[in-house]
This record gives structure tokens, C-alpha cells and sequence, in this order.
């Protein structure tokens, strides 16, 4: 039986190859099942040393900074910054990251499915919406993995959540998560038909205990 194929999509100030490092353990959990393929997003991050930031890149196992930080979409147009709790009327560059999207399909696919966190995660949720609208005919993800996600603070965005979408998913957040509390990924399930969700104590991270395999695996025997 081939494995599934799934499309990884990392978070803010991340890059595929740091998100594909900072997933070893999820790779090794899932390797005799499930073949995750790693794609970068096309936004440059501007360098910053601050609190924030420091606080984003250390509340989980590996997540150090990136050496080339990267980004799906910026809240703060003038900025060319992000933060999941800013409330913003407009966007900028989330339709370039739609773009890149299709051409790692077209390039690296056919993928069963698409993983995303945070950032990706909150990105996966509106390409999902774009898929099921119909707006993108390129890909066809058959399911959804969400892991630290959360619905957009910009209005811009708010037509991706008008309807329930109907891809199966798996949601996966921690309770003790400081850089995108379990408020706001439960508040992504309303988004979604009958969610799956998976929790766990800790933080801002994959999580891939060996507790955690047997969530991952019923979720993704569906599809194979």
C-alpha cells in the first residue's frame, strides 16, 4: 500500500526545511504510513529581536529561530509584520502564498492531504475554503491536518468562514500553548463538519508522542 502524501505547510518565521526538522519525530511516527513533503512560503520575514518573538520561537521543543523566516501572509500591510491577534481590515501577500501553494502541487504532487501550523494551520483552513468553493480547481486535498490553528483576524478573510467545510479534519493544539492559546483553535472548529481533535498538555509544537500515534493513524487510515 503507497503511502499518503501530504503537504506540510509551516508556521510564521519558519521555512520547510525547519519545519521538516522540527517534525522529525512526527516523520518517524508516521513513516510506514504517510510521506510528508515540505513546501516554504514565498514572504520573506524581516529579522527582529524582541520579546515576542523570542517568546514565539521558544515555547516548544527545537523551535529556535529561523535563519530564514518566512511567512504565509502579513496582518500589518505597512509593517509587513504578522500576529494572529491583530485585528486588521486588509492583508497583504496571501494571495501570492495561494499561488506558491499550486505550484508545489503542480511541481511535488498529486498530495492526499495538507498539515499545517499555526500560521500554515490558520493558511490550510483557507485553502480548504478556496478548494470547496470551487475558486481553486488546482488542488484537491482529500483531508486536513490543523495543529495549532486559528481563524484570521482580518476582515479581508471572514468569506472563508462563512460555511462549514465539509473536508474531513484533524485539529491538534496544546493546553498550555502561550502563542496561540486552545481558545482560539477551538474557536476554528465551528468552521469546520465534524471535527477530530486531538489535545495534549504541552505547547507551541507538533506533538508526536508515542501517545499520540493512535489519533494520527485512525484519522489518516480513512484515506488510504
Amino acid at each position: 500500500m503507497a503511502p499518503l502524501r501530504v503537504l506540510c505547510v509551516h508556521g510564521y518565521r519558519q521555512s520547510g526545511g525547519s519545519f521538516r526538522e522540527k517534525t522529525g519525530a512526527l516523520r518517524k511516527l508516521l513513516k510506514k504510513h504517510v510521506e510528508l513533503v515540505y513546501m516554504t512560503a514565498p514572504h520573506s520575514v524581516q529579522q527582529v529581536s524582541s520579546e515576542a518573538t523570542e517568546k514565539e520561537n521558544s515555547s516548544g521543543p527545537g523551535l529556535g529561530g529561523d535563519e530564514d523566516p518566512r511567512g504565509w501572509w502579513f496582518s500589518d500591510v505597512q509593517a509587513r509584520s504578522f500576529s494572529a491577534q491583530q485585528q486588521c481590515e486588509e492583508s497583504l501577500g496571501l494571495y501570492e502564498s495561494v499561488a506558491a501553494v499550486r505550484e508545489a502541487v503542480r511541481l511535488q504532487g498529486p498530495f492526499d492531504g495538507v498539515l499545517g501550523f499555526s500560521q500554515g494551520a490558520a493558511f490550510v483552513a483557507m485553502l480548504c475554503s478556496l478548494q470547496e468553493q470551487k475558486l481553486e480547481l488546482e488542488f484537491s486535498f482529500r483531508f486536513a491536518v490543523l495543529v495549532a490553528g486559528f481563524r484570521s483576524a482580518c476582515a479581508e478573510h471572514e468569506k472563508f468562514y462563512s460555511a462549514p467545510l465539509q473536508i474531513p479534519s484533524l485539529h491538534v493544539f496544546g493546553l498550555e500553548d502561550r502563542v496561540i492559546p486552545d481558545n482560539m483553535s477551538r474557536e476554528l472548529l465551528l468552521s469546520f463538519h465534524d471535527p477530530q481533535v486531538l489535545t495534549h498538555p504541552g505547547g507551541h509544537f507538533v506533538p508526536a508522542a508515542s501517545a499520540h500515534r493512535k489519533t494520527y493513524q485512525d484519522f489518516l487510515k480513512k484515506f488510504q
